[in-house]
C-alpha cells in the first residue's frame, strides 16, 4: 500500500534521513522502532507532507504521495495520530471529532457510528471538552479523529506513550481490530517491545537516520533488540 523509496531529506545542512527504502503491505500493521531521535518521526512528518523531502519518493496506492499539498494526504484515505496527540482542548469532543470529517471523500458530516462504538466513552463525554479529558482519553479521541475520514492507512506515532496500562491494551485491541477485522493497513511508531510483539506484522528499525533491520516481527531477535532498542 506504502513504498518509500530512496528517500533523503535535511534539515539545514544536517543530513536526518540516509536512503530510506519501506514497504507497508496492505492489511498488514507495520512497525517503525528505534532509539528517540532516530528520525522515526520526521520520517513520518514526510509521508504525512509536514517535511519536504530532498530525493527519493513516497507511492501510496499508485499515487505519487510526495507530489500531492499536506492538506490532500488525508483526502486520499490517510490517518494520522500525532506524537502528543494535539487535540484541541477548547473544543469538545464531539467537535474534536467533526474536524476530520472534511477529509472524506463522500463528503459527510456525520460522525461515523463505529467510532463510539470502539470508543464508548467518547460517546458518553461527546459535550465534554478535551482538554478536560485524562491521558488515555485523549489518546482515543486522537485516534478517533483520525478514524472519522474512513481511512485506508492509519498512521500512529508514539500512542502508549504516557498512556496507563489498560487504556494501552484498550489501544492495542482497537488496532488489531482495525488491522484484522476491518481490513485497515496502520503504519506504527512505539518502542514498548510487549505491545509490538502484539499488534505488529512487520518490523523496520532505524539507527541514525538508516533503515538497519526490517523483517516479519518474529525475526525481531534479542541481538537487534540489545544493538538498536535498547537504552
Amino acid at each position: 500500500m506504502l513504498t518509500i523509496h530512496e528517500l533523503n531529506q535535511f534539515y539545514g545542512q544536517s543530513h536526518t534521513l540516509w536512503d530510506i527504502e519501506l514497504d507497508v503491505p496492505t492489511g498488514q500493521c507495520t512497525c517503525l522502532m528505534g532509539r528517540n531521535g532516530v528520525g522515526k518521526t520526521t520520517l513520518l512528518n514526510c509521508i504525512m507532507g509536514a517535511l519536504p523531502l530532498t530525493s527519493g519518493e513516497i507511492i501510496y496506492r499508485d499515487t505519487p504521495l510526495h507530489t500531492l499539498p499536506m492538506e490532500q494526504r488525508a483526502k486520499h484515505g490517510i490517518g494520522y495520530v500525532p506524537q502528543g496527540r494535539q487535540i484541541f482542548p477548547m473544543l469538545t469532543v464531539e467537535e474534536n471529532l467533526e474536524i476530520g470529517l472534511p477529509a472524506r471523500p463522500d463528503r459527510s458530516r456525520k460522525i461515523p457510528g463505529f467510532i463510539y462504538e470502539l470508543f464508548p466513552v467518547l460517546k458518553e463525554m461527546r459535550q465534554r471538552r478535551g482538554g478536560d479529558l485524562s491521558g488515555g482519553q485523549q489518546q482515543q479521541l486522537a485516534v478517533g479523529r483520525a478514524l472519522v475520514i474512513d481511512p485506508k492507512l492509519l498512521i500512529l506515532d508514539e500512542p502508549t506513550e504516557g498512556i496507563q496500562p489498560n487504556i494501552v491494551a484498550e489501544i492495542g485491541d482497537i488496532i488489531g481490530k482495525l488491522n484484522h477485522e476491518m481490513g485497515m493497513t496502520v503504519l506504527l511508531v512505539e518502542q514498548k517491545l510487549p505491545f509490538v510483539k502484539k499488534v505488529a506484522d512487520r518490523f523496520c528499525i532505524l539507527d541514525r537516520g538508516r533503515p538497519v533491520a526490517k523483517g516479519s516481527v518474529d525475526e525481531l531477535s534479542e541481538t537487534l533488540i540489545r544493538e538498536y532498542l535498547t537504552v
